[in-house]
């Protein structure tokens, strides 16, 4: 009988927001985002759960950083906003359909 064991340590990269995710942060979180994902880090979770207000210029950042990592073969998961007001934009664009979205970080990590 062979027996192999083989360890495997996972990147999971969580980064936290608070405030507006709007047209004026949207770039600064794009170019975070996408310095995480070409050093190596392909499983993103980002904390929303502080944030007041997105609009489509956050949701893109969100969406292209998402469709990077899942072509390296990871993932983008998102803590939901507790302001009602800004997780609506996830259910009316059925982005909430999209994103594998939780309660908290622990959780999206874990679930991975």
């Amino acid at each position: 009988m062979d027996i192999t064991t083989s360890t495997h340590n996972v990147d999971i990269v969580v980064v936290a927001m608070t405030g507006r995710l709007d047209a004026l942060e949207s770039a600064q979180v794009r170019a975070l985002l996408t310095e995480h994902i070409e050093a190596g880090s392909h499983r993103i979770v980002i904390d929303l759960s502080a944030v007041e207000f997105v609009d489509s210029a956050g949701l893109a950042a969100l969406v292209q950083a998402m469709k990077r990592s899942r072509s390296a073969g990871g993932d983008v998961r998102l803590v939901r906003p507790t302001d009602a007001n800004a997780y609506r934009v996830f259910e009316l664009t059925k982005f909430d359909q999209v994103f594998d979205i939780g309660d908290t970080a622990e959780d999206l990590v874990s679930g991975w």
